[in-house]
């Protein structure tokens, strides 16, 4: 026979834990709340991922060449791509990593006149300075130790085609004066070469830098900066534009549970939660990496919380509750305000300004120039 438990024992839960659906009712509830509360706190978020459908149909105006988007920022990203495309301008795209500036690039070229010729990549950080020259130019045999053989230099490949300078700003300045004289004259020579040859070349450039500061501190030349920014697109980081969030992670999941074989076709509430409050120092990059693992580990058709990236559900600074006390007096100026707010997060994260950075939904160098000007 089962025992009895006395009636005082029960009210005073000597039984242990509460039953399991107890608990479960109290985790739902919790993850609700937590669902609701971003709700109330980000009109823009109800209900963009029921808006979303499960099996991700791009609308026509949303995408550009694999590019996702219908927020308005990007919106005006794919009428700029449209107008400049045609034309035989110098673009430069600016904008943190992992936004996209190379889906840019390639969308330029394949939506202009020379799709069907060379369409060449040159990662400037990825080429050491001592052999960027002769990269992008080319060289002679015996123009220098090692040049056993002639070699094209990438602007002379992408003749009559598209060149894409990514991360323009790393290029090493005597390289830039001369890429500045090639693209004003159309004529390229190789290291070691006495005679010029014509190039017909497009180019598109690309950086995360913040160029401005570049051209202050001289690793950018002022002439060539003004010559590659003809036509110039920035990209909003994804942090600026989360109303795109849920229709890049239904199609990320969409891609990823079709390559591995799986049949994941939602995320949970709470994964859509802590997928809406990140803020994404890696942008879309890292918004891709987070879903190929949440994919890989989800057990069932549902990613859930868990599936997600630990830093997804780091603990974030506390919102002002309503009828809560401002921290601050009301007679400062908003340039004090901001100041006094960014010392109080760097506190929060014990100087980390990575983490102030992500908290304070800003980029990390706009960080450290805030607190230069406001000697933080």
């Amino acid at each position: 026979m089962r025992s009895k438990v006395p009636a005082d024992r029960r009210k005073a839960g000597a039984e242990g834990p509460p039953a399991a659906p107890e608990a479960a009712k109290t985790r739902d509830a919790g993850a609700k709340g937590q669902v609701a509360e971003l709700a109330s706190l980000d009109p823009t978020t109800r209900g963009l991922w029921e808006a979303t459908p499960a099996v991700v149909e791009v609308p026509k105006r949303g995408v550009t060449q694999n590019m996702i988007g219908v927020s308005p920022r990007m919106q005006r990203v794919f009428r700029m791509i449209d107008k400049v495309a045609p034309t035989e301008s110098t673009v430069l795209i600016t904008g943190e990593s992992g936004t996209g500036k190379e889906m840019v690039a390639t969308a330029i070229h394949l939506q202009s006149r020379r799709a069907h010729r060379p369409y060449v990549i040159v990662n400037a950080a990825a080429v050491p300075e001592s052999l960027f020259e002769s990269e992008l130019f080319g060289h002679v045999r015996g123009a220098f130790t090692g040049a056993a053989s002639d070699k094209v230099g990438l602007l002379k490949r992408a003749d009559r085609g598209t060149l894409f300078l990514d991360e323009v700003a790393e290029m090493p300045l005597a390289v830039q004066a001369k890429l500045l004289r090639a693209l004003q004259s159309g004529e390229v020579r190789r290291v070691g070469d006495s005679e010029s040859s014509r190039v017909d070349v497009r180019v598109i450039a690309a950086t995360n830098r913040d160029l401005k500061r570049s051209l202050e501190e001289g690793r950018l030349r002022e002439d060539l900066y003004y010559r590659l920014s003809v036509f110039q697109i920035e990209l909003p980081p994804l942090r600026e534009r989360r109303e795109d969030i849920p229709l890049l992670a239904n199609y990320f999941r969409e891609r990823f549970a079709r390559r591995l074989g799986k049949r994941v076709t939602r995320f949970s509430e709470r994964a859509q939660y802590y997928l809406m409050r990140y803020d994404y120092p890696g942008n879309v990059r890292e918004l891709e990496n987070a879903i190929e693992r949440a994919v890989t580990l989800a057990e069932g058709p549902e990613v859930s919380e868990h599936d997600l990236p630990p830093a997804f559900r780091e603990a974030r600074l506390p919102l002002l509750q309503e009828g809560a006390a401002f921290p601050y007096a009301e007679t400062m100026t908003l340039a004090q305000l901001e100041a006094e707010h960014i010392r109080r997060v760097l506190v929060h994260f014990a100087g980390n300004t990575t983490k102030a950075a992500r908290a304070l939904g800003i980029s990390r160098s706009t960080l450290w120039r805030k607190m230069r000007e406001y000697r933080v």
